[in-house]
């Protein structure tokens, strides 16, 4: 009877647990999902981009780049269009996305392939019509380009 708690004092000590383990599980879930979720908006840009590329919408796209007055329709064309360097983009794959230090960007590497649907790791005669791009999407507008190089 000496070394008895009280009934109470386990009461408590089993909710003080109960709601630390909640609160735990809580902030697990929400750093995860901030960390799965942080550049989704500039994933979704690249996507909307690359549906109207694939689709042949080269206006659409070429308004979705929103472009500086130094790469024209021209350009953009001999970039993305069907006889372009990236094209024909018939299909893609987002790799990843990164943000560079000190950076107002996100750089979002993608596969494009001129095949659809978009080729296995298997097929080695397919892959080759797969190229790597990576296009920076600026956070204030959504603007896209291609990054500059890595220091």
């Amino acid at each position: 009877m000496l070394f008895d708690t009280p009934q109470t004092e386990q009461h408590s000590s089993k909710l003080r647990r109960y709601v630390i383990m909640v609160l735990v599980f809580i902030a697990l879930v929400a750093g995860a999902s901030w960390y799965l979720l942080r550049y989704y908006h500039e994933k979704d840009t690249v996507r909307h981009f690359l549906n109207e590329v694939s689709a042949g919408n080269m206006q659409q796209a070429y308004k979705i780049w929103k472009p500086t007055g130094s790469y024209s329709f021209k350009d953009f064309l001999q970039d993305w269009g069907p006889n372009g360097y990236y094209g024909p983009v018939r299909s893609y794959h987002i790799e990843r996305a990164t943000r560079r230090s000190n950076s107002n960007a996100v750089d979002v590497i993608v596969e494009v392939s001129s095949e659809k649907p978009f080729p296995s790791g298997s097929d080695a005669s397919d892959q080759n019509q797969v190229k790597e791009v990576d296009l920076g999407v600026r956070l204030s507008d959504q603007s896209l380009s291609f990054p500059p190089p890595a220091l």
